[in-house]
């Protein structure tokens, strides 16, 4: 069984930083991609970056240039280091490891954390 657990999130004011991290625990063998996902209030739940293995990287339009996603291969860990916070990027935070193996030749799970709330106040 594979877990992910966040951990950084809080109140922070506009203009503020936040630092993310998300960890994966259990018996994996490897993780292709790792992402961090939002839910805001009364909204859908959307990406917001995203790190592949070799570390390619995708973030929404309305986070680049102030989020910053990195990842630990080898400890299973995933970072978003989040810059000039603006109100509307108050949501839930959301830990995603996709095409997960637990053996070489297992098939390809995706796991979600539980989410951590981040709040910018104006």
């Amino acid at each position: 069984q594979v877990q992910l657990v966040e951990s950084g999130g809080g109140l922070v004011q506009a203009g503020g930083s936040l630092r993310l991290s998300c960890a994966a625990s259990g018996s994996i063998f490897d993780i292709d991609s790792m992402a961090w996902y939002r839910r805001a209030p009364g909204k859908q739940r959307e990406l917001a970056a995203a790190i592949t293995s070799d570390g390619r990287t995708t973030y929404a339009d309305s986070v680049k240039g102030r989020f910053t996603i990195s990842r630990d291969n080898a400890k299973n860990t995933v970072d978003l280091q989040m810059n000039s916070l603006k109100p509307e990027d108050t949501a839930v935070y959301y830990c995603n490891a996709d095409r997960v193996r637990t053996t070489l030749y297992s098939r390809y799970l995706e796991v979600w954390g539980q989410g951590t709330l981040v709040s910018v106040s104006s």
